[in-house]
């Protein structure tokens, strides 16, 4: 059963465990009050009144009253060789360790990064609820159902409750609707309060209803948990129905029992005491988050096997040629018998055969190349974070490299979120920007500050930025907040004013109601004469004025022709604009006359005088277009989603640039929608989805389901060859589901909660949309760096695999020894994957397009690069290898005997190949053709500081590293000539940039994605951990042991299936499994909302409900949902969503890979 007492804190997901509560004690079951909670205004009262009177009604059903409070909370060789011996070992092992420090270190730190944000996420907040007649102050997470709570202006309410009494009480619901306005609450309107939002004015108190993850707020976040997993099952689902065809009878028993059963009801072995030892495997792979790698881990991973397997290949070969060589040589060619003495020499002929495997093995693989991941994406995050981004996930920071599609929030991430007066109409004189205080007569102006400073609430201030560097905060009705914020502009304080006219000191005061749209407020003047002041919708106020200020503050006459005018000139160009028009006027009462009736409004608010007309809105923040643009100039197609009604939505559009004049774009309200995505039943099809989306540019008056929606059908389509990534901002609670969703989530840093920042990848520290295109920046310099480094590091692979091959078959020994191996591929590749990758974004990663998933890591002209490198290198090398006795008059190095000391040849051979590395590197720094390698390299300090500490650490190595590094000290004229054929890669690569790559059409391209078609089916359901390619062939034995152990549970789950139908009279509480039923529109029936992909694989545990379109759905109280389970696997899921959800596992990362 589930519980109505269930404590954990809605929006910070407080794990504890829940005591069980019997709905008969209570004359309202969970399923009632959580459909209730869903309803809002009239249908929420039509619903109080027809089943339960009044709130009154549920507080005797709950059990309570104001001083009663019920239910129970549960919270709870020779010597020098000796001596020599042990560096080969050392080195490998100080290069690991690098490596694990490096990532261990980095890991850490973006943990303590985040643990800031995630304590303030954590941290207890308490609440006022009335106990036993006592006001007392609560943890949240003690709040139960039936509790009396007193809201106050400032609070953020923890629970779902319906109003019992209200004082003027308006609420803040943007955080889970997307609407800016304030909601006035009261029992006749709208009595729901809803958790997650904001108590903005007045106070009152309330029953509460639904706590913990019934709560609003709660389903939400147990989306963003227990929803990865559900979409999951519902997955799995799909492909079980489709192969129950094929398997024995057993399963469409069990499906017709489930049929008999009256209620689909979903069978869970992986919490049930009768499944036996099958389900704790379940339960184990279950508790596992499937956790796909990213695109570019995914592609290396690939590369480095494929890499792996070709140098393994070779290192076997050439221990096999030169054992074979050796062996021949000694016992065919020169006959010689083989002698015990002589044994344990021939055995260390043979152990440095196999080092010499080994070192073209060591040589082969690119150790470097996961370190070169780990910094770029270490240093991108570190970089990200002066950019306004705090990196979650690392992954998210390539991702967003790739990004095909932005669905961004209006308010606060494209606007600013506060509403702004931008233009006016004063003194006869149309003002688009805001008028230099000078610009207005003196007289105006006192009427202006006057009229505005005490004709809007006092509870409406603007109070200094709580941030340094943040703007200043609206307190209070956001309009009222525009107007002051205009006196402000204008340089007037409007305090002064309230501080000499206090509030009691006001005559009179007509508040602003729907019915009159307008406020007024009567001052009485020392001399008796009176004077009012009058705002409100312009079309009613202009139609009471008489007279209006002319260009020298004076008042003229004021006809109805004039209002024409100033209608047409004026309002319509600032409505069409999105704005919205307010108008201040006032009247003045002269001392002699007799004091008026002022209860007659009508007599007292007419024959106004106007002052000014302005126009009101949320402006669009100054870098947003400009960063618009950008984004489509890169590939990247921005789509506006708000809660906002459509006129004011396509405006803002407009301004961004989102939209432009002439285009044929889609705006769609979410309601319309939804009709066009759902078939006749009210199901969504996806490929209804795929005919709106590539169009869609504005979603307004959306739902979170269907921003939720929306992102889920980008994804899944496959209209394009490519799989669309998209990157989702949102700041409120009703983003959760879709931030989570997203490939990319980005929560705002400042006006985002908890819940938001929870699900997210990314947080913008300064909410701002321009921080999004330097993420793009950040994600496209990750990919580029290390395609930078594997140009780099294969040609140094290349030529040391076929120089230590080619030397160890030719002469009996490879001409770079072990250690030098280490030292080029090792600790020169970690410091050169450090050098390329800390190359700082420039402006010209947004004049291309998204790579794209399957794009290779090696494009044909990095392999032109590659190839054409290590041919001159392989030139060189082989020159001096063969003729560099001769060349600088020196003893040959070929054919030296077991423990002959080093020689000068073979360490200038080692001493140029380092040097060719070196300007390689520079090289390496442009993959794309360009010809100046140069470009920018003094901006990347740390590039040019790697580059010359390599150079003395080879200095030091040759000159002072003796029989360790097996090199001899070489002359000045050596070192020179070492340099010069070094530069010569510099040369040779623009040599290689004049050879058009269109022309090399033999050239392939290397290290694509994974494509699906790829990966046998079984594999994907199979892989709870990470896809590991290498992983692959062990599987394929589990999968059979995994379909025997299949047919067991199915018996035993058709006993249970028959079992269930005994209990049939037993009341089953609805729980909410896919995002779909969370629908904020009761007439759609969800009945089998799951994309439709092929049948994977039938070893996962079975805990689907029967082919929905076989049976027919129960009725059910809630119309939303047609799935019945047990709700105590709701609040387990979301228990152990907490930590599955944890930075390095995205939940969503394994639907994508399907």
């Amino acid at each position: 059963m589930g519980d109505m007492a269930n404590n954990s804190v809605a929006y910070s997901g407080v794990k504890n465990a829940v005591k069980e509560a019997n709905h008969g004690d209570f004359g309202v079951t969970l399923a009632e009050l959580r459909s209730l909670m869903e309803l809002r205004a009239a249908d929420a009262l039509h619903k109080i009144q027809e089943c339960y009177g009044d709130v009154h009604g549920i507080c005797t059903k709950l059990k309570t009253s104001p001083n009663e409070v019920c239910g129970s909370v549960n919270v709870g060789e020779e010597e020098e060789e000796s001596e020599a011996g042990w560096i080969e070992g050392a080195a490998i092992l100080l290069s690991v360790v690098c490596v694990v420090l490096v990532t261990a270190f980095n890991d850490w730190s973006k943990e303590k990064q985040f643990r800031g944000l995630q304590s303030r996420i954590e941290q207890e907040q308490k609440f006022t609820v009335i106990r036993g007649g006592q006001v007392i102050q609560i943890p949240v997470a003690d709040i139960i159902v039936g509790d009396i709570a007193q809201v106050k202006y400032g609070d953020l309410l923890p629970a779902d409750g319906v109003l019992i009494q209200g004082n003027d009480l308006k609420i803040d619901e943007s955080s889970l609707t997307g609407e800016s306005d304030h909601v006035k609450k009261s029992l006749d309107r709208d009595p729901m309060l809803l958790s997650g939002t904001h108590v903005m004015e007045g106070s009152g108190r309330m029953v509460v209803t639904a706590v913990g993850v019934n709560s609003q707020t709660g389903i939400i976040f147990t989306l963003l948990g227990a929803g990865g997993d559900e979409e999951e099952k519902e997955k799995e689902k799909e492909k079980k129905d489709k192969k129950s065809k094929k398997q024995d009878g057993a399963v469409e028993n069990r499906n017709k029992a489930k049929a008999q059963d009256g209620a689909a009801m979903e069978m869970q072995p992986l919490k049930s005491e009768d499944g036996g030892d099958g389900d704790e495997k379940d339960k184990k792979r279950a508790n596992l988050p499937k956790k796909e790698k990213s695109v570019l881990q995914g592609k290396l991973t690939k590369l480095a096997v494929q890499i792996g397997k070709a140098g393994l290949l070779m290192s076997a070969i050439t221990v096999i040629i030169l054992v074979l060589y050796f062996v021949i040589d000694t016992f065919w060619v020169q006959k010689r018998p083989w002698l015990a003495e002589c044994t344990p020499i021939y055995i260390q002929y043979f152990v440095k055969f196999f080092i010499i495997g080994v070192t073209v093995l060591v040589v082969a693989v690119p150790e470097g190349l996961p370190l070169a991941v780990t910094i770029s994406l270490a240093y991108s995050v570190k970089k990200m974070m002066k950019d306004n981004n705090l990196v979650r996930h690392l992954d998210a920071c390539e991702t967003m490299g790739n990004a095909t599609a932005i669905c961004s929030d209006k308010t606060g991430t494209l606007t600013m979120n506060r509403m702004t007066v931008v233009q006016a109409y004063i003194n006869e004189k149309h003002y688009k920007k805001i008028p230099e205080p000078e610009a207005i007569p003196e007289k105006t102006m006192a009427y202006l500050v006057t009229g505005i400073s005490v004709n809007c609430a006092y509870t409406s201030k603007i109070l200094p930025p709580e941030k340094e560097g943040g703007l200043p905060r609206h307190v209070g009705n956001k309009t009222e907040c525009a107007l002051l914020g205009l006196l402000l502009d204008l340089k007037r304080d409007y305090q002064d004013v309230r501080n000499e006219i206090p509030e009691e000191d006001l005559y009179k005061v007509y508040t602003f109601n729907s019915v009159r749209k307008s406020m007024s407020t009567v001052l009485k003047n020392s001399d008796g004469s009176f004077r009012i002041f009058s705002k409100g919708a312009s079309e009613i106020v202009l139609k009471k004025c008489f007279k209006i200020l002319s260009a020298n503050g004076e008042p003229k006459v004021f006809r109805p022709r004039d209002r024409d005018d100033i209608v047409k000139t004026v309002i319509e160009p600032m409505a069409s604009e999105g704005l919205r028009t307010i108008c201040l006027a006032f009247r003045d009462f002269p001392a002699g006359e007799p004091e008026p009736e002022w209860d007659n409004e009508n007599d007292i608010v007419t024959g106004l005088t106007c002052i000014a007309v302005v126009g009101i809105e949320d402006p669009v923040r100054p870098e947003v277009p400009d960063a618009i643009k950008k984004c489509q100039r890169a590939g990247i197609t921005v789509r506006m989603v708000t809660g906002d009604n459509i006129n004011t939505a396509r405006a803002i559009a407009l301004k961004c640039g989102i939209l432009n004049p002439g285009e044929d774009f889609l705006c769609l309200e979410g309601k319309d929608f939804n009709r066009r995505i759902r078939n006749e039943k009210g199901e969504i099809e996806q490929e209804r989805i795929d005919k709106i989306w590539p169009k869609l540019r504005v979603l307004a008056r959306s739902s979170p389901t269907d921003k939720h929606t929306l992102v889920k059908g980008i994804i899944d389509s496959t209209v394009f060859e490519q799989r669309q990534v998209v990157a989702v901002t949102g700041d409120g609670t009703n983003d959760g589901p879709a931030l989570k969703k997203a490939d990319v989530g980005f929560a705002m840093g400042i006006a985002g909660t908890d819940v938001a920042k929870e699900a997210s990848d990314i947080i913008l520290t300064d909410d701002n949309f321009t921080s999004i295109v330097k993420a793009v920046m950040w994600g496209r310099n990750v990919y580029d760096s290390i395609s930078k480094f594997l140009q780099f590091q294969l040609t140094v692979n290349v030529v040391a695999v076929i120089v230590a091959f080619t030397g160890a078959c030719i002469t009996q020994d490879s001409p770079l020894k072990a250690v030098q191996m280490l030292w080029v591929n090792l600790i020169m590749d970690t410091l050169a994957s450090l050098a390329l990758a800390t190359e700082p974004p420039t402006e010209s990663l947004l004049l291309r397009k998204p790579y794209g998933r399957n794009k290779p890591l090696i494009s044909r002209t990095m392999m032109k690069n590659i190839l054409g490198h290590a041919f001159y290198q392989l030139v060189v090398v082989f020159t001096l290898l063969f003729a560099g006795e001769k060349i600088f008059d020196i003893d040959s190095g070929r054919n030296a005997p077991l423990h002959a000391p080093p020689s000068e040849h073979y360490t200038i051979v080692f001493n140029t190949f380092v040097m060719m590395q070196l300007f390689n590197e520079i090289n390496a720094r442009k993959i794309h053709g360009e010809r100046n390698v140069f470009e920018g390299i003094f901006n990347n300090a740390i590039f040019c500081s790697i580059v010359l500490g390599t150079f003395v650490v080879q200095i030091i190595i040759v000159q002072f590293g003796g029989k360790p590094f097996s090199c001899s000290e070489l002359s000045i004229e050596q070192w020179l000539w070492s340099i010069f054929l070094g530069m010569g890669t510099l040369l040779w690569g623009q040599l290689i940039s004049t050879i058009p790559t269109s022309r090399l059409k033999f050239l392939k391209e290397a290290g694509h994605g994974t494509q699906k078609e790829e990966i046998p089916e079984e594999e994907l359901a199979e892989d709870v951990e990470e896809i590991d390619h290498a992983e692959r062939e062990l599987r394929r034995g589990q999968i059979l042991w995994f379909r025997g152990l299949n047919r067991i549970q199915t018996q035993i789950r058709v006993v249970n299936a028959f079992r269930s139908s005994l209990y049939e009279g037993l009341e089953k509480p609805e729980t909410r499994s896919s995002i779909h039923n969370f629908m904020t529109h009761p007439e759609f029936r969800i009945e089998d909302s799951e994309p439709h992909i092929p049948l994977i694989d039938d070893t996962d545990a079975e805990d689907d409900a029967p082919t929905k379109r076989n049976s027919t759905p129960p009725p059910s109280p809630n119309k939303n949902n047609n799935a019945v389970d047990s709700g105590i696997h709701l609040t387990t899921d979301m228990n152990k969503s907490a930590t599955s959800s944890s930075p390095g596992s995205p939940l969503h990362s394994l639907e994508t890979s399907l």
